[in-house]
């Protein structure tokens, strides 16, 4: 039999091995080692490190470990560069933009194979996937720059953006951060991960060859430290971060109260749901394009494979003969299916988290892999919900199988998690899908595909897999400053409330006996103590005195009540109505409350027609805040729904207690999310009077729970309870502090202002900022014209 006969019977791949020679030169032309990029040049080199290939273990390179001097020159360059670029006109950034995207054009083999050598991942990966997508991030980002004017009207830049990026794809994660911020008119200072930081350093190269101006690109090289310096860095205004949830928080915790501008992508445990009436072939190949992809150190792999117990078994054994036929091995080889794992240090926490889940009794499957730092591709069965491998982000070729029964199993085992990137979901029945897609807790849900991106549509998680997006308009909307008030004069922290009896408690028609208002019902503080509301001539009456457990009872109502995200737009629309219209029918009741408290008339007057006003305004936006169809490059409609956060805690300012509370309360509820709200601690009762009118109005219980008492050690529980979702604080720039590093635990959107900031009577008191705080977008990709 000839050679041609021979391969045809048995299939096997010849050698194909890329060409890596000009690589190796550029980085012979480099040996002496590698400078930090800034204000446009490298520096003369300097404590280096030294970066190897994962593939051999050879030494390739030598890198800067950038020091606070480094760091400060960076941002120094930045900040000087940064008006002058922000000054350019749209289209005169997006000529630069354009410019630096067929620049990676020209280079895109040189970059591919550099980002083999430097990372391990298969060249099929780098040179197919990771470099045409940067390619489009620019030149989509080229294009924002152009109409920014015209899509984000009175949007100005954040200034000097501090950009900190993982080892898994390292230009592509560069792409996604850089490409944004400049066509937004920010500079940028970069960190790119440790162990493989060369395709930043030869993008420098390239900007520096295509024109970019000098200082609006600059690249520090580090270690974590390195990163800490960065994002702590008072000349730093937004801060973007990639990485592991551990060190998303120590951000979060590090510039707490700083004001910078905040993103953070995270980790993930995404599952891979494959339902009976799935083309179980089609969903063996989205695991290898899933799991095995980037030797799984990708954060949105489907790590956990949930498949219907009727069809579990025929999928185990496809999976078991479809990852047999995997390659791995030498990344440069054309045939190679899963590289190189990036680091020894990787290496062993596969094999640690791997030999924990095999002492817990899971059964392990592997296919083969060569001797170095190699992984082989790895499934996992037998194991339970709370096991190691179940809950762990492993970040390597390893999957869980678990058997599910029902769909309200696979959704539940699928929500199990305390992360929130991304999911795949494969049946033939689209209904079913989409149905499952919109129950499952991510921001990127696929169906019957997996892994797919585009500069198109956004990308980001729920929970603790961070927040903020990448790509899309949301992604671009995330580099740019909307306006916001300033205070005049900040906000104080009002006196504590004095829990003891009080002389001279004013006459009133009104009643006095304020209790806090839980699950729709009225509840007597657990503390057992009211404190006494100061009016004009003297207290007005008693609110009760809230506390951690009265806190804790108001999230478990609150979560309880989830029927209302559900609900249509429509359905919501009309319940706020009425409770407009209620509010409206006892107007003249909440004038006099305000008066009590030293208003005059007018302004009590005027407060409360607002009130009613903005309660209308926002039934009416209930059915109107639309999500988008993303024009992403692959053949899928791309949906950009916009969810609610779920469980919100909202700290009022003590200014405008009616207005201030409905101006905050009524957008988070008309989008579908549950609040636990703390009215103005010095006049609370404006609000817990406005639980009469809920009553009424057909809210269900749960939605809407007020607590009074002191503000902001009832917001810092809050901050700390893992069960809410955000927390809204309007007050001092102490409790902003407080409630951002607070709200570090698990990692929940905050949005923190100076409580006397706003007008609340004028327009800074309503708009879609309010809307868009109140949601988070998810993106589904439904296959469309295949």
């Amino acid at each position: 039999m000839n050679k041609i006969m021979e391969v045809l019977d048995n299939m096997e791949y010849g050698p194909a091995p890329e060409d890596s020679a000009i690589v190796r030169d550029w980085l012979a032309c480099h040996e002496a080692g590698f400078g930090h990029f800034i204000d446009g040049g490298f520096t003369k080199p300097s404590d280096p490190f030294e970066v190897t290939n994962p593939a051999t273990g050879k030494v390739i390179a030598r890198v800067s470990q950038g020091a606070a001097t480094d760091v400060d020159a960076a941002v120094k360059a930045a900040r000087a560069a940064q008006p002058k670029w922000a000054a350019l006109s749209g289209h005169d950034r997006a000529r630069h933009l354009y410019a630096l995207a067929r620049h990676i054009q020209q280079h895109a083999r040189f970059l591919a194979v550099l980002e083999t050598i430097d990372n391990g991942k298969p060249i099929r990966e780098s040179r197919d996937i990771d470099i045409p997508l940067v390619i489009r991030h620019f030149y989509h980002h080229a294009g924002w720059a152009e109409i920014m004017a015209d899509e984000f009207p009175g949007a100005t830049p954040h200034g000097v953006c501090g950009q900190v990026i993982p080892w898994n794809f390292p230009l592509l994660m560069l792409a996604w951060k850089v490409a944004p911020a400049l066509a937004a008119g920010n500079s940028v200072v970069l960190k790119p991960a440790e162990y493989t930081p060369l395709t930043a350093l030869a993008l420098a190269e390239i900007a520096r060859e295509a024109g970019l101006p000098k200082g609006v690109l600059n690249i520090v090289t580090g270690d974590g430290e390195t990163g800490a310096l960065i994002t702590g860095h008072d000349g730093i205004d937004k801060v973007a971060f990639t990485g592991s949830t551990e060190v998303g928080r120590l951000i979060r915790r590090q510039i707490a109260g700083s004001g910078k501008a905040l993103t953070l992508e995270l980790g993930g445990k995404s599952p891979f749901i494959v339902f009976a009436d799935a083309d179980l072939d089609a969903a063996v190949e989205g695991v290898v394009d899933s799991i095995w992809f980037n030797q799984g150190q990708v954060c949105c792999a489907g790590s956990r494979i949930l498949v219907a117990e009727s069809v579990a078994a025929r999928f185990t054994e496809l999976l078991s003969r479809r990852m047999e036929t995997l390659i791995t091995g030498d990344p440069l080889e054309k045939s190679t299916d899963i590289g190189a794992i990036v680091h020894p240090v990787q290496l062993a926490r596969i094999r640690s988290l791997v030999e924990r889940g095999r002492a817990e009794g899971a059964q392990i499957h592997q296919g083969s892999a060569p001797s170095g730092c190699f992984y082989p591709p790895t499934f996992v069965t037998e194991v339970e919900p709370a096991s190691t491998l179940a809950t762990e982000e492993v970040f390597g070729p390893v999957v869980t199988l678990t058997p599910f029964r029902t769909p309200e199993d696979a959704v539940a085992l699928a929500n199990n998690t305390r992360y929130g990137l991304a999911g795949s979901v494969w049946s033939e029945n689209i209904n079913l899908a989409i149905d499952i897609a919109a129950k499952i807790k991510a921001g990127v849900i696929w169906i019957n595909s997996a892994n797919l991106f585009d500069a198109g549509a956004g990308f980001g998680g729920y929970r603790e897999s961070g927040f903020g997006r990448e790509g899309g308009r949301e992604g671009m909307s995330a580099y740019l400053r909307h306006p916001a008030p300033r205070a005049k004069k900040p906000e104080t922290a009002p006196p504590a409330p004095v829990a003891t009896p009080v002389e001279g408690m004013a006459a009133s028609a009104i009643d006095r006996t304020a209790k806090l208002y839980i699950g729709g019902k009225q509840a007597r503080p657990d503390s057992g103590y009211s404190y006494a509301v100061a009016g004009a001539k003297g207290p007005v009456g008693l609110a009760g005195l809230g506390n951690r457990k009265d806190i804790r009872n108001a999230v478990e109502a609150a979560h309880k009540a989830t029927g209302w995200g559900v609900q249509t737009g429509h359905n919501r629309a009309q319940v706020l109505y009425y409770l407009a219209e209620n509010l409206s029918a006892r107007a003249e009741e909440f004038t006099g409350r305000l008066k009590s408290f030293g208003h005059s008339g007018s302004a009590a007057k005027t407060e409360v027609e607002i009130s009613i006003r903005r309660i209308f305004w926002y039934a009416a936006q209930a059915d109107k805040f639309d999500g988008a169809v993303h024009q992403t490059k692959s053949a899928h409609v791309t949906l950009a729904m916009n969810e609610p956060l779920g469980v919100m805690g909202i700290a009022c300012p003590n200014a405008y207690p009616l207005l201030g509370f409905v101006s905050l309360v009524l957008p988070a509820i008309a989008m579908g999310n549950r609040v636990v709200a703390l009215p103005s601690q010095t006049h609370p009762l404006a609000a817990t009077d406005l639980y009469q009118v809920i009553d009424t109005s057909d809210v269900p219980g749960g939605v809407v729970n007020i607590v009074t008492g002191e503000r902001d050690p009832l917001a810092k529980t809050l901050a700390e309870h893992d069960d809410v979702d955000a927390l809204w604080y309007f007050g001092t720039a102490a409790g902003a502090a407080m409630a951002e590093a607070a709200s570090a635990g698990n990692l929940k959107q905050t949005w923190c202002e100076d409580g006397a900031a706003r007008d609340w009577t004028t327009a800074q008191g309503q708009g879609r900022q309010f809307l868009t705080r109140a949601t988070q977008v998810k993106n589904i990709w439904v296959p469309h014209g295949e």
